[in-house]
């Protein structure tokens, strides 16, 4: 398994990350978004999207990475994936216990080699992965994760490590080989004290690489946290200026701190 806390790297691969919506159809209990059923969508939108990308590349951004809330819940999020993925590498980020049915026949119309779906897996076993994301997600993970497959996807796994798992991540490890996942598609996260988390690692704009986030609100440091403190911009466009500001902050930081920085994905 992949780490993802490693010091920052002297050549900066820049990634896009876009907040499509903020409702889930899970409340994971130490969500960074606060997301869940009851949350409000605060839907970004197709056009934005479009936008973002267009500009996102004109900027020489290497990727981009849609999440949520469930993205899937949203009717626009096939429209989204299908503009991004036809001009850059793209990730999309599910925990894939909805998709199904329509929902898996329409992601299937737009599958393209640059497409990856990301899914969250917490554990080899329901009690490590339940634990924090609720009774039966497990079981309804592992057969999305299979249904993907099956359909000729490249699924790449995401575990946050947990005081429920962090025992078994050897076990998880050996569950993503059986699953015919290769070692450099699963990264393991610790967690971090935002959102809905008590605990875990106190995370900022001086201990984190840079991944520009947009969601509906404007422009952020890093997918980690759409918290005020980690907002860089309140205006989505152009994003040019959220680049530069960022360019600007690390400047400044790295004139002051000497602790490593990390990264998450």
């Amino acid at each position: 398994m992949a780490t993802s806390t490693n010091a920052a790297i002297a050549i900066r691969h820049w990634k896009l990350w876009i907040y499509t919506n903020y409702d889930c159809n899970l409340r994971c209990s130490y969500c960074v978004a606060e997301s869940s059923p009851q949350s409000p969508r605060r839907a970004i939108g197709l056009e934005n999207t479009r936008r973002l990308i267009d500009e996102a590349l004109d900027l020489g951004f290497g990727e981009v990475f849609f999440t949520g809330g469930e993205p899937f819940i949203l009717d626009e999020i096939y429209a989204m994936l299908a503009y991004a993925s036809a001009r850059m590498p793209t990730t999309v980020l599910t925990n894939a216990m909805i998709l199904r049915g329509k929902r898996l026949e329409r992601l299937r119309a737009i599958a393209n080699q640059n497409l990856v779906v990301q899914v969250s897996l917490d554990g080899a076993q329901a009690e490590q992965h339940d634990a924090y994301r609720g009774a039966g997600s497990w079981a309804k993970t592992i057969a999305g994760i299979k249904l993907l497959q099956e359909h000729g996807f490249r699924v790449r796994l995401s575990t946050t490590e947990t005081p429920a798992n962090s025992d078994h991540l050897a076990a998880i490890c050996a569950l993503h080989h059986d699953l015919g996942i290769p070692e450099a598609d699963h990264f393991v996260r610790p967690l971090a004290k935002r959102g809905f988390a008590s605990e875990g690692l106190e995370v900022s704009m001086i201990n984190l690489e840079p991944e520009l986030t947009a969601n509906c609100d404007g422009i952020f440091w890093h997918p980690l946290s759409t918290d005020a403190d980690m907002q860089v911009s309140t205006s989505l466009f152009p994003l040019a200026d959220a680049y530069e500001r960022v360019q600007q902050q690390l400047a400044t930081i790295a004139a002051t701190a000497e602790a490593p920085r990390l990264t998450f994905t």
